[in-house]
């Protein structure tokens, strides 16, 4: 018996790999600095999981409807006025179980096999994957170190096609830290609005910025009508597990997420959906978290930035340390199996990642001066 043709083209997340050897170390008794995975050691708010533990005992563990509560929609529509100036209502919000779910039924919506996908490399491998299985042709638009991690304008507009579909952007981006310009937002839109593309913003780390202010290109003039913004409660709100995303889309394209929702998953647990209601009403908390992690970025890639054979760029936003590194397959691997760091190596970001490493800080608070000795020490080998 043989699987789909579609299975063979889906590729797996390089985190999680790091992230298996790194537990196989621990059952034999090697401890291990965790900075490979995006997953904050923040947990939300006393009030969120107490609004969560009230629902389900209201018995609100049921069905609920398919494009999630009326109350969270109206409540997310609201939050991404008021944090990042998107105009958009209830209607316009469709809530999934988890951002990669809410990415997955967007492409599934937008793509023919045929089409060919602009996405950032390096970025989230999903996007090229993902595009493959709908038999699309990914194109990837690279964001290099010369040019800040910005995208080239010209070089987008080199590579595209007639046959080019969807746009894919993620500022902050993941792994670089990159959070794209004005310049780099107005020149994409620019393309999106002449050659008539659609285009997916994946805003799952828009909160997480330091010194520059995050703008979506769901805000550039013309530009509302055809975007997807792809976010969720993850990072911003530290609920990883409880597997929250959401879409903010034009009607039609939440009209025919929905039919998709229908025909997959049902619905969002609605207990979950009260508790990130509750979580959105705490802004307080996001900006405490922001503060730890601005604190945790400048100790921890400053710090790397002084290590020998090391340079690494303080990121803009997100939580990651995207590091250039000499021989850095070689050193990923020597820093896990020898010093005890788990990285990753920035080849399962794409191509442009040979010679990199990125490290997550959003999880190792009081393990990254020890992580940086470790790392100094390989490194002065």
């Amino acid at each position: 018996m043989r699987l789909a043709k579609r299975i063979g083209l889906l590729t797996g997340e390089g985190a999680l790999e790091v992230y298996a050897r790194a537990k196989e170390l621990e059952r034999a008794g090697r401890p291990v600095i965790h900075l490979e995975l995006g997953e904050p050691d923040f947990h939300p708010a006393t009030e969120v999981l107490a609004a969560g533990q009230r629902a389900i005992a209201q018995g609100r563990d049921r069905y609920c409807a398919s494009r999630g509560l009326p109350e969270l929609r109206t409540a997310i529509a609201g939050y991404l006025g008021q944090t990042r100036g998107v105009a958009c209502g209830a209607e316009n919000v469709l809530v999934a179980s988890g951002c990669k779910l809410a990415l997955f039924l967007a492409m599934m919506a937008l793509i023919e096999p045929g089409d060919e996908v602009l996405y950032p490399e390096p970025s989230f491998p999903i996007y090229p994957s993902v595009a493959r299985c709908f038999g699309a042709h990914p194109v990837a638009y690279r964001l290099l170190e010369a040019n800040g991690f910005q995208p080239d304008i010209e070089e987008v507009a080199r590579l595209a096609t007639p046959r080019t579909k969807v746009l894919i952007l993620c500022s902050p981006n993941n792994p670089t830290g990159t959070v794209y310009s004005p310049a780099a937002l107005a020149g994409l839109a620019q393309l999106a609005r002449e050659r008539d593309w659609w285009v997916i913003s994946d805003e799952i780390y828009a909160r997480i910025v330091y010194e520059k202010s995050f703008a979506s290109i769901a805000t550039v003039e013309g530009m509302g009508e055809r975007t997807i913004i792809i976010d969720g409660f993850s990072k911003s709100f530290a609920m990883t597990g409880w597997r929250l995303g959401y879409a903010v889309a034009p009607l039609e394209i939440i009209e025919a997420l929905d039919r998709l929702v229908m025909n997959t998953f049902t619905c969002a647990s609605e207990f979950v959906q009260v508790a990130a209601i509750e979580a959105i009403a705490r802004p307080e908390a996001v900006t405490a978290m922001v503060a730890e992690y601005r604190r945790r970025r400048d100790v921890f890639a400053g710090g790397l930035d002084q290590i020998r054979g090391i340079a690494c760029r303080r990121p803009e936003g997100a939580f990651y340390a995207w590091a250039r590194v000499a021989n850095a397959k070689a050193v990923q691997g020597r820093l896990l199996e020898e010093a005890g760091v788990a990285a990753i190596h920035g080849r399962a970001f794409g191509p442009s990642g040979e010679d990199y490493l990125r490290f997550s800080f959003a999880g190792a608070s009081g393990e990254l001066e020890e992580a940086l000795r470790r790392i100094r020490c390989t490194m002065n080998v």
